[in-house]
């Protein structure tokens, strides 16, 4: 049986779905102007069991893996979400992962599970002013005092940053390089520890973004995620599971795309036709299908094999890295296509396709900009 069609996952399907149309998708155009999305919301959406679906019972979750997190993000965005509302809302997929991995039982009761209970927000705090996919270069500084350590540095582009009350934050506590990254949690109002700013981008509008600051800030030793200098590794055993969950984000965005061109391409009429009766209309549609369906079939070919397998072993990783970059190639070519037939309407704020067409710039970037992935690669497949 197609593991993504068993009774049990197309139910799934079918809640996730409902839950968008009546809970999310309707307040979406009001979080994109206000900028957030409301705390209650992942009060909601942790109640109908959305939030802990891919994780453990043990660490208060529900117990699924990585294919029933990527048809929660499926039945998300192709029920009239977006990946921003999903970056948002989820972005504990990228905050917890690394506490959990670390087996650190009180950080997994202080953070984890109150954040699977929609009860916390957490973010993850990488990227910073002088670097984004260079992880090994960051200069965020934690320096031992006794029994804590004190910070400075400054982060950018976080996801989640102005609401979070928790960012799990990759610090250099060692000498150059990767061996001498680690992870810390840090606490929201923890003294000298600032939003600078939130940011204003293209698109994700509904997911706010801050600016860090970090001026001398001291955190218990006891914060730390695992191994001191020991960060580089739990970062990396992450990065298959991002990068998996941004090819679903693309595919699914695109197959929302391609379902809104159908849509407008039956119902509006061009010199007393339906436009769908073109037959450079209907070619567009069938080279949109064509690419989401491949994007599709790649990405959850490689979603089988992380869940089955090892997230360490080269082939993996290579999967990811090819699923996510041929995800995101559809994805901004559908998009585009869809904004055309839609003509001057595509171009409106009113219109959904306009938000898909602006979110969909952001995924060639996040979680390995396009151009580091190829590299990457490269260097798998041994060129």
């Amino acid at each position: 049986m197609n593991p993504w069609q068993t009774p049990e996952r197309l139910a799934l399907r079918e809640m996730v779905t409902s839950f968008t149309e009546k809970e999310l998708a309707p307040h979406l155009p009001a979080w994109e102007d206000a900028g957030e999305v409301p705390r209650d919301v992942h009060k909601k959406a942790a109640d109908a069991g959305l939030l802990g679906i891919a994780f453990s019972e043990e660490v208060g979750g529900q117990g699924g893996d990585l294919i029933d997190g990527s048809i929660v993000s499926e039945a998300v965005v192709e029920a009239g979400g977006s990946t921003g509302l999903l970056a948002a809302l989820f972005t504990h997929g990228i905050a917890i992962p690394h506490i959990i991995g670390s087996g650190n039982a009180d950080l997994i009761d202080r953070y984890v599970r109150p954040t699977l209970a929609g009860e916390m927000i957490g973010s993850l705090g990488i990227t910073e002013p002088g670097g984004g996919s260079d992880v090994a270069n960051l200069r965020t500084r934690a320096v031992r005092d006794g029994d804590e350590f004190v910070i400075n540095g400054a982060k950018t582009f976080i996801t989640s940053g102005v609401r979070a009350d928790f960012v799990t934050t990759a610090v250099r506590t060692g000498g150059d390089g990767y061996g001498g990254i680690s992870l810390l949690v840090i606490d929201k109002g923890t003294p000298g520890f600032t939003v600078a700013r939130p940011l204003r981008k293209m698109g994700w509008h509904c997911s706010d973004t801050a600016e860090l600051s970090f001026d001398d800030v001291r955190v218990p030793a006891s914060q730390i995620v695992g191994e001191v200098d020991g960060g580089f590794i739990l970062v990396m055993q992450q990065f298959v599971n991002e990068r998996l969950g941004l090819a679903v984000q693309a595919y699914s965005t695109a197959q929302r795309a391609l379902d809104l061109a159908v849509a407008h391409a039956r119902d509006r009429e061009t010199f007393g036709k339906p436009l769908i009766t073109r037959q450079v209309i209907r070619h567009k549609l069938v080279d949109m299908h064509r690419r989401t369906a491949a994007a599709r079939a790649l990405s959850r070919q490689a979603i089988e094999s992380a869940v089955a397998g090892d997230n360490a072993d080269p082939a993996i990783i290579l999967e990811a890295v090819m699923a996510k970059n041929q995800s995101v190639e559809a994805c901004e070519w559908v998009v585009s296509e869809a904004v055309q037939i839609f003509g001057g309407m595509g171009y409106m704020r009113e219109s959904e396709i306009d938000r898909h067409y602006r979110d969909a710039r952001i995924l060639g970037i996040g979680g390995g900009a396009t151009e580091v992935l190829n590299d990457l690669a490269a260097k798998l497949l041994g060129y």
